[in-house]
């Protein structure tokens, strides 16, 4: 697919497509040709004081709309996203290198999901109560920032502004500046929704200014922040001085204990994709597969036949299943893990940091497997965001979950087991915000987030949705 040049010189506030009070720009690169394909405004403090004015002056009227005609807006965007999805594919695929076809499925098809989800989700949250004599009443909690990442950035998007924009909040999105037109595609549909001017809020540029104005603003009640750990600490060092409500995604190191009595060949191809997928770059990546060391030989030709067929190339070409990496800098990071792994002693069954065969433009790794790996080495204790896989075997059942916890993440995990039951009981003891049994598909409806250093709070479904909620106490005579 050809790349069309995509200038977007002004942000969305008010209501309105306004110019930025800055003058510069931010260069959008196309991941997989290395060229520029679009540019953004790089907004400034002034231009976020502008749009927090106007979420602030937009709440009034927005959080007493009606729930159901909060409702109806949100799945007039679900529409106008299912209405675009090839275009908005498209445009994420250049963004950031997921295969097309994988893009129309998850980059657009969650996010509509999430939207069209919300008229159902708002008659199941239960916005009165009464308790002996009081009347408990469930609110907006007011002008939100959501601050959104570039590996799913369009389904990130939805998974904060859906919800609060549900719950009677109105928002001000700063989208990641590596992939932020699908963002301003967002922007476009909801132009046409029928929302107060102001409910909806567009701020593109850098984190340093546009995320850090957002986090300090004393008129911002909440912040809404994915990202990685170290970006989350300060998020929530800079809200701290407002006192303001944080809910944060971070990073992820996530386990895959495969038992002894598992279908191998099934778990372990399972795993070496929920591993790869979208190149490596999901938070809740399951990136340590955690196997019985008197299986590890037959684990590893498994592992490397699984890795074999995902294909690195051009991301609109049929067939193949591992696009490019975001930017170079993404690149480089992931190329410096593999040679640490391999520095610190981990034997490298597939894979390394050598450029794939015929693939010398565009941000491409090898997709890569180590095997022999420790807790204590790096590749099984830091993100590393890239298509590289660490397996680490263990001597018993209580050795297998004391390594998948032995990490500062706890966003996500998997169990493998012959007996459902048995995976369960194994499941409960992983400190992680979600765990799969057997393979379970990812559910767009249950709570997302993470325990310790993967962050606090929840995203999707119902508890998405109450996240953006105050409580309020009526005392009755």
């Amino acid at each position: 697919m050809e790349d069309n040049m995509q200038i977007r010189d002004k942000l969305y506030i008010g209501g309105e497509w306004v110019a930025s009070t800055g003058n510069e720009t931010v260069e959008v690169i196309n991941a997989t040709t290395e060229e520029v394909m679009g540019r953004i405004p790089r907004g400034t403090a002034e231009d976020v004081d502008r749009a927090v004015k106007a979420a602030r002056a937009a709440f009034p009227v927005w959080s007493q709309t009606p729930p159901e005609e909060r409702a109806a807006c949100l799945q007039r965007i679900a529409d106008g996203l299912k209405a675009n999805s090839e275009k908005i594919a498209a445009v994420i695929t250049q963004e950031m290198g997921m295969p097309y076809r994988l893009a129309q499925i998850i980059q657009v098809g969650l996010p509509t999901t999430t939207f069209a989800s919300m008229p159902g989700l708002i008659k199941e949250v239960l916005f009165e109560e009464e308790v002996g004599n009081s009347l408990i009443v469930r609110e907006p909690v007011g002008v939100v920032a959501c601050i959104t990442p570039w590996n799913y950035p369009l389904h990130q998007i939805a998974a904060k502004v859906a919800p609060a924009l549900a719950a009677g909040c109105t928002v001000i999105l700063k989208p990641s500046e590596v992939a932020p037109l699908n963002a301003f595609l967002l922007a476009d549909i909801i132009a046409e929704a029928g929302l107060p001017a102001g409910a909806f809020n567009l701020v593109s540029g850098q984190g340093s200014v546009v995320g850090e104005a957002l986090a300090t603003h004393p008129d911002v009640d909440m912040v809404s922040f994915t990202g990685s750990t170290r970006a989350g600490r300060r998020v929530s060092e800079l809200a701290a001085k407002t006192v303001k409500r944080v809910a944060m995604e971070l990073g992820g190191k996530s386990p895959n204990i495969i038992l002894d009595d598992a279908d191998l060949p099934k778990a372990v191809k399972d795993g070496v994709g929920k591993c790869f997928l979208n190149s490596g770059q999901t938070c809740s990546a399951l990136t340590r597969m955690i196997v019985p060391r008197s299986r590890l030989a037959e684990i590893e030709e498994l592992a490397r036949a699984a890795a074999a067929t995902w294909v690195p190339g051009d991301p609109f070409v049929k067939g193949n299943t591992l696009g490019p990496l975001v930017s170079a800098d993404q690149r480089e990071t992931v190329r410096s893990y593999i040679r640490k792994g391999i520095e610190e002693g981990a034997r490298l069954i597939t894979g390394g940091d050598e450029t794939p065969e015929g693939l010398e433009k565009g941000y491409f790794v090898r997709p890569t497997i180590f095997s022999d790996v420790r807790s204590d080495m790096t590749i099984a204790q830091e993100e590393i965001f890239g298509p590289v896989l660490a397996i680490l075997p263990y001597e018993d059942e209580e050795d297998a979950i004391r390594i998948a916890n032995d990490t500062i993440y706890g966003l996500a995990g998997g169990v493998w087991s012959g007996d459902p039951e048995h995976a369960k009981r194994v499941a409960r003891r992983i400190r992680t915000g979600q765990v799969e049994i057997n393979g379970g598909a990812f559910n767009p409806l249950a709570p997302f987030g993470g325990y310790k250093q993967s962050g606090h709070g929840r995203e999707l479904g119902k508890y998405g949705l109450e996240e953006f909620l105050e409580v309020k106490a009526l005392q009755l005579p």
